[in-house]
């Protein structure tokens, strides 16, 4: 997944970049203040962190343009922690909010509802895909050349969690979460059992390789 910064302080793009992408999200930031807009459309952006005090042009009207041509995930960022800019945001057509000094576990938090809110509506008119390999989450298949996989539900949602992030990681948690909505029964081997099975499926078509995994981590498609 791709998110860009729209951000002028060097030090919150460095941090939000190394965070980022240490947890396996594609970045990019500004670099031409006045071509904001132009930038996110080119880099295809899943999502936008966009500050509110910027150079030339504030957020509120970089999010006015971006909204004439696009639906893309936007989250303000803004030294003040007051009610007046809060909504002034989501009138603009934000999707959520965040405060400077820059919380970074509130803003995974934030990114992760978003881009899983923005996928699940993308799950129900829309099969799922990586590498030529399909998931039908209305029919619970997993298909390719030559083979089709009956899925069970958990199975189904365990490769929900991975084809939204389409060869990035998937975290554990972020896993479990999906399919079992913060059960408090459910550990991690649980979900390595399943896992496990889900291989063993895969194996019998020729695909046992299609799920790694990172090591602490979690999971993640290779082809």
């Amino acid at each position: 997944m791709k998110i860009f910064i729209v951000e002028d302080d060097e030090n919150i793009v460095e941090l939000l970049g190394d965070e980022l992408r240490a947890w396996g999200y594609e970045t990019m930031s500004v670099k031409d203040f006045n071509n904001v807009a132009a930038e996110i459309e080119e880099f295809k952006s899943d999502l936008v962190l966009m500050d509110i005090t910027l150079p030339y042009y504030n957020g509120f009207y970089w999010t006015q343009k971006i909204r004439q041509n696009s639906n893309v995930p936007i989250i303000f960022i803004s030294s003040h922690n007051n009610s007046p800019d809060m909504v002034s945001a989501m009138q603009f057509g934000a999707d959520d909010y965040i405060t400077k000094p820059i919380d970074i576990s509130l803003t995974r938090v934030k990114i992760q509802a978003i881009l899983r809110r923005t996928y699940e509506y993308t799950m129900q008119s829309d099969k799922m895909t990586f590498e030529g390999i399909s998931l039908d989450t209305s029919r619970a298949k997993l298909s390719g050349e030559g083979f089709e996989i009956d899925l069970t539900k958990t199975e189904l949602l365990i490769l929900e969690a991975m084809f939204s992030i389409k060869g990035q990681i998937a975290r554990r948690e972020d896993i479990m979460n999906h399919c079992w909505q913060g059960d408090d029964f459910i550990d991690d081997n649980t979900l390595a059992v399943n896992i496990a099975r889900l291989r063993k499926k895969l194996d019998a078509v020729g695909y046992k390789d299609l799920i790694q995994t990172k090591k602490g981590i979690g999971y993640y498609l290779m082809r």
